[in-house]
């Protein structure tokens, strides 16, 4: 399989996408490659303007995209795609969808006969296991939290150490321990925002400037750095 998982699409200050395209550049390779595109997670604007913002940065790297509601046929076009792109939103409206056109199974068939997977946000909560660390409010009803179950781990993108004066809720941490309560044989990732997960095969690799905090039950929390060793993941 080939993934890349990132936490964001957007860092404070830049542009859309700019962070995170000199890896997709180099994930992707030079070949062409026509790319279809989940926008499910889009709420407050449309599918159309979400195809046109991702267009535009794929297009500056040599690669086309092509939002899957434009397909008459969305299971016939992750059978055909070069490359399969989910972008971030609601992580239960982009799940619900999912189900919707009846896409799980396609989609993970397709991902792990080794066509690439790139997911940001919503879009890399779904390549876990379930959708039940995502960080979004369940505006919408899913069929199933299960998701594509391309990776045995769970994600929490956007992962906050915030405890912000006079706050009396839950920290994310909180949450996550919550989760495990539960959920006590997966491990979690906490995917700070820069970050990002490469999967290629048998090798994973962290990815940017700050660290991943990883839960596991019964364990205190660990911080693994670019350059770690995470093939445990695996």
């Amino acid at each position: 399989m080939k993934l890349l998982l990132i936490s964001n699409s957007t860092n404070a200050g830049e542009e859309y996408l700019a962070y995170p395209m000199p890896y997709i550049k180099e994930f992707l390779g030079n070949k062409s490659l026509n790319c279809v595109f989940l926008p499910y997670a889009a709420v407050t604007f449309s599918y159309d303007e979400y195809e046109e913002k991702v267009q535009k940065r794929f297009n500056e790297i040599g690669h086309e995209v092509k939002s899957i509601h434009q397909f008459s046929n969305p299971i016939e076009a992750i059978e055909n795609a070069d490359a399969i792109v989910v972008g971030g939103g609601n992580t239960f409206q982009l799940t619900s969808k999912i189900y919707e056109n009846n896409l799980i199974d396609v989609v993970r068939n397709k991902v792990i006969s080794g066509t690439p997977f790139i997911g940001w946000s919503a879009g890399s909560n779904v390549a876990g296991p379930t959708i039940k660390t995502t960080n979004d409010m369940p505006i919408a009803e899913p069929k199933s939290f299960n998701a594509f179950n391309l990776v045995k781990f769970q994600i929490n993108p956007h992962y906050l150490d915030a405890n912000p004066e006079g706050h009396a809720g839950e920290t994310r941490e909180q949450r996550i321990e919550e989760f495990l309560e539960i959920n006590p044989n997966i491990y979690v990732t906490g995917l700070r925002e820069g970050c990002m997960f490469k999967i290629e095969n048998n090798s994973i690799q962290h990815l940017g400037k700050r660290s991943m905090r990883l839960f596991i039950k019964g364990s205190e929390p660990k911080e693994f750095s670019s350059g770690d060793n995470l093939e445990f993941l695996l």
